[in-house]
């Protein structure tokens, strides 16, 4: 199985922590968030990854070639990640990631190394964690049908229906991905949607069969960073263990 992270965006709402360095790189404890996540990764028996850069790509490479030399990693740059949002910078992997048995990993995520542990674990092949808690118009929502299937996920589907958060960490088979790809290229190829979150994509597959079983994870950490406010908070949040 191989993990893909995707590292390429600006992160301007974390200005200006974020002016000179990539918000992967950005410390919380003793370790930066990509190395929290390489290192929860590798625990959990990880050893090949793919990681799409963007914004200030030679500090994340010369990083990871430093501290995870001869780890197996592919470097992918999306060189318009100014103008792009993260749905192109998945669409990037599909050389390297159509048909694979992935872990699919937002770079900003402070979290559990237990949470890899349990979506390895699963049964499931196809499947998200989740936190649940009071949520609001940012959060990335996900509401289930009666078998606890994925129905809708995204920032705009209604709150008091959905059942919490997709914290970014999915685990996808072999099968999915080939669906999931093959629906990129319409959207990226085909109608130019290339600005959207790549859930949208998981949700144009709802129809076609193709879905997430969902893993409640409330009891394990984890924070999604985007603002500085956010940031501020996990320093204080962050569990003495994972410090």
């Amino acid at each position: 199985m191989k993990a893909i992270i995707l590292a390429a965006g600006i992160a301007s709402r974390l200005r200006p922590l974020t002016d000179n360095t990539p918000k992967c790189l950005l410390k919380i404890g003793e370790r930066c968030l990509l190395q929290r996540t390489f290192d929860a990764l590798i625990e959990n028996g990880i050893e090949e990854f793919v990681i799409v850069t963007g914004y200030l790509k030679e500090q994340i490479e010369e990083f990871l070639q430093k501290n995870y030399a001869g780890v197996n990693i592919t470097f992918i740059h999306n060189d318009v990640y100014d103008s792009t949002n993260n749905i192109y910078s998945l669409w990037l992997t599909r050389p390297v990631a159509d048909g694979e048995d992935v872990l699919l990993l937002d770079s900003d995520i402070l979290f559990s190394p237990q949470i890899v542990t349990r979506l390895l674990a699963s049964p499931q092949k196809d499947i998200l964690a989740l936190n649940n808690h009071p949520l609001g118009e940012e959060e990335i929502k996900v509401i289930v049908d009666e078998q606890g299937m994925v129905k809708e996920i995204s920032k705009v589907c209604s709150i008091p229906d959905a059942i919490g958060e997709s914290i970014g960490i999915e685990r996808m088979s072999g099968s999915y991905t080939t669906a999931l790809f093959k629906e990129l290229q319409t959207m990226i190829e085909g109608e130019k949607a290339d600005n959207v979150f790549y859930e949208k994509a998981f949700e144009r597959l709802i129809p076609q069969g193709h879905t997430f079983a969902v893993m409640d994870v409330t009891d394990l950490f984890s924070v999604e960073l985007d603002t500085v406010e956010d940031f501020m908070q996990a320093k204080q949040l962050i569990p003495q263990e994972l410090f």
